[in-house]
């Protein structure tokens, strides 16, 4: 084998299934797309059948690979025993990409996003879906991994489970200060706690070869306000929000053999943002 097939042999996932949370979603589908085209067969979990199926074509068309699908509340434990019993075969690899991201840019009518407004039901919510969703997910095909001894968890994380938010590129003019919409709290917990957890995990489970890392991308081009894109990218030193097709290779990398030696890592992917 040359070294060039050799290097393309470490990104070969065939005949594995990897579960991606959150499957339907803006980066789920990416995600699912960059797995796929390496050779696994992603299975999306989400809560909504309809964007299931739209996801999933999407998919097909970008690769050529059928995914699978399963309705799943991944805040219901019994609902993610459903769905791992619904798979059959061991999962190789799972991607907890699952969240709640409230937009708080251009909703000038949302002062409860502020910290001094902000609602526990909210709360609960936004942690049951991003850390609770992720560690029952983490538990029940982690679990599984390390008995078939080898596996992966990427946890999507965020820029902002390193750096606070900056609010100001929030701000909307004509509003009091205590009505300015802001990035909620819950987001930068339930981000930081994945890295938490990435890092749990990963010597947790190391000696069954199952292992951990946390991927914390950037904004995402996706048809934002220019106001709200002009502060933000001012934020970034490549001067710009990431597109969406971006973080495929890094995700293929971190699920495959070509990251055999990475464990516990946090991987920025942000512009640079965190740099500044």
């Amino acid at each position: 084998m040359n070294l060039s097939d050799d290097l393309t042999s470490k990104f070969d996932l065939s005949g594995k299934l990897a579960v991606v949370t959150g499957g339907s979603g803006l980066l789920g589908r990416e995600h699912a797309i960059a797995l796929a085209g390496c050779g696994a067969t992603p299975v999306l979990l989400d809560i909504h059948e309809s964007a299931l199926r739209d996801a999933a074509e999407e998919i097909h068309a970008a690769t050529g690979v059928r995914a699978l699908t399963a309705v799943c509340d991944i805040t219901d434990e019994r609902a993610v025993q459903r769905a791992k019993q619904k798979i059959g075969d061991p999962v190789s690899i799972l991607v907890n990409n699952a969240a709640n991201n409230p937009k708080v840019e251009g909703r000038a009518d949302k002062p409860w996003s502020r910290l001094e407004n902000f609602p526990v039901d909210a709360w609960n919510l936004d942690v049951a879906v991003g850390l609770t969703g992720a560690f029952l997910c983490s538990r029940i095909f982690g679990a599984d991994m390390a008995a078939h001894r080898g596996g992966v968890i990427l946890n999507i994380a965020s820029d902002l489970a390193l750096i606070g938010p900056d609010q100001r590129i929030y701000r909307q003019d004509g509003l009091a200060p205590e009505n300015q919409p802001v990035k909620p709290v819950t987001y930068s917990v339930v981000k930081a706690g994945l890295v938490g957890l990435t890092r749990y995990l990963a010597t947790y489970w190391a000696a069954d070869g199952v292992r951990c890392n946390a991927l914390c991308p950037g904004g995402v081009e996706n048809n934002q306000d220019p106001a709200f894109v002009a502060r933000l990218t001012s934020l970034i030193p490549l001067g710009r929000m990431a597109r969406r097709e971006e973080y495929r290779a890094v995700v293929a990398f971190l699920c495959s053999e070509a990251s055999a030696y990475m464990t516990g890592a946090v991987i920025p992917m942000e512009g640079g943002r965190t740099a500044w």
